[in-house]
């Protein structure tokens, strides 16, 4: 089957923007389209994807549609996805398959619009990405999910909170280095300890922002990627997941059987395994989500992941670097954006155009996107050619 590449990439500022979401679509498929280093006409785009949640707190029909007005191609087909917070994930994943399928040049844009609703609100809609039958009328939010999952893994492993401040520490530290990022300054381990608690055991710094955002990727056959740039980046791998929505009715517990599902499936046909990643964007929402994630996905094996991140083997400067642009943790999560956030990442760290946060010598990439807790989730594998 034909395979995909990467030939540009476009992101907005995230953080509370004052701009609506179809103003931040429009930006980030600017940026896309002007990053092509041959150019592209957003008229010979043959179809689109747009990944949102709520776009702008609220259910919008027809939101698609701005899409086709952004790359100024009325008529484009597209396609709006909704898989909660792994929405961008699975709307690369359809990219991917539509240039397989015959598509010559393809748009995806995550788009979000969080901070306009009232706290009230916006506890109900965030919680609508999980179960509402049983977890959100017991009154279990997001974090309280995700505090659980912590609970149970610390439990077995009693140095896990310090791999937990660390990924705090590390993924700020790699913020203050992006541009786009909703927090860009450096915390020590004492902020993370003297934070507030916001679910025992999490603390302020173990979760990630509520933030606003646009990213958009072009996504072209492998074999005429280089119509477009001499420095194509390609798909190796991709793959997708599900499991039960409510936790509690899961086979297993902290770990996400749609994750080890969705890496399976992507690492079958990469020429490549999971040790042989250079580069790993994983889905930190909390930091305990970014140690299940190392498991999970295979960067290291089953227990290994408090050690690697204690040892600084995640760090930028070690051998398994997660995170470089500072992950949801600080650079901000807005749902629909967040997979094709991870998908500019790994663009612009495997043309080495990443600047201060630049991976030296990153070749092969991973990016790791989930879906409420744990439900969906989605691995891509990339590799520049």
């Amino acid at each position: 089957m034909e395979g995909a590449a990467i030939v540009g990439a476009g992101h907005t500022r995230f953080g509370v923007r004052p701009e609506g979401p179809r103003a931040l679509a429009q930006e980030a498929i600017r940026r896309a389209l002007a990053s092509v280093d041959r150019g592209v006409d957003g008229r010979t785009i043959d179809e689109g994807f747009l990944a949102t949640l709520g776009f702008g707190g609220w259910q919008l029909g027809n939101a698609s549609t701005v899409v086709a007005e952004a790359v100024g191609a009325t008529g484009l087909p597209v396609t709006r996805i909704e898989n909660a917070c792994a929405s961008g994930g699975f709307a690369i994943r359809a990219a991917i398959r539509a240039v397989q399928s015959g598509a010559e040049l393809v748009v995806v844009v995550g788009v979000e619009k969080m901070t306009d609703v009232d706290q009230a609100r916006r506890r109900y809609w965030l919680g609508v990405s999980g179960d509402t039958e049983w977890e959100r009328l017991s009154g279990l939010t997001f974090a309280g999910v995700y505090a659980l999952l912590a609970s149970r893994y610390i439990a077995d492993r009693p140095d896990a909170r310090e791999a937990m401040r660390r990924v705090a520490v590390k993924n700020h530290a790699n913020g203050a280095l992006n541009p786009n990022a909703h927090f860009q300054k450096a915390v020590s381990a004492s902020d993370v300890d003297r934070a507030p608690r916001v679910a025992a055991p999490l603390g302020l710094f173990d979760c990630c922002p509520v933030t606003d955002g646009a990213a958009a990727v072009l996504v072209t056959r492998a074999s005429n990627a280089r119509r477009y740039t001499d420095t194509p980046i390609y798909v190796s791998g991709v793959g997708a997941a599900t499991d039960r929505l409510a936790v509690q009715e899961r086979d297993e517990f902290p770990h996400f059987a749609a994750s080890r599902r969705a890496a399976a499936e992507a690492f079958r046909s990469a020429p490549f395994g999971p040790r042989a990643v250079q580069l790993a964007e994983l889905h930190d929402c909390f930091t305990i989500a970014e140690l299940l994630a190392l498991e999970d996905v295979g960067l290291v094996g089953p227990n290994e992941a408090v050690a690697a991140t204690n040892a600084g083997r995640t760090e930028r400067s070690g051998d398994i670097p997660v995170n470089p642009d500072g992950g949801l943790k600080a650079k901000g999560h807005p749902i629909g954006a967040t997979g094709v956030s991870q998908v500019y990442e790994v663009f612009v760290q495997l043309r080495g155009a990443a600047g201060a946060r630049q991976i030296p010598g990153a070749e092969r990439a991973l990016a790791h996107n989930v879906g409420g807790a744990g439900a969906t989730a989605t691995v891509t594998i990339f590799e520049r050619g």
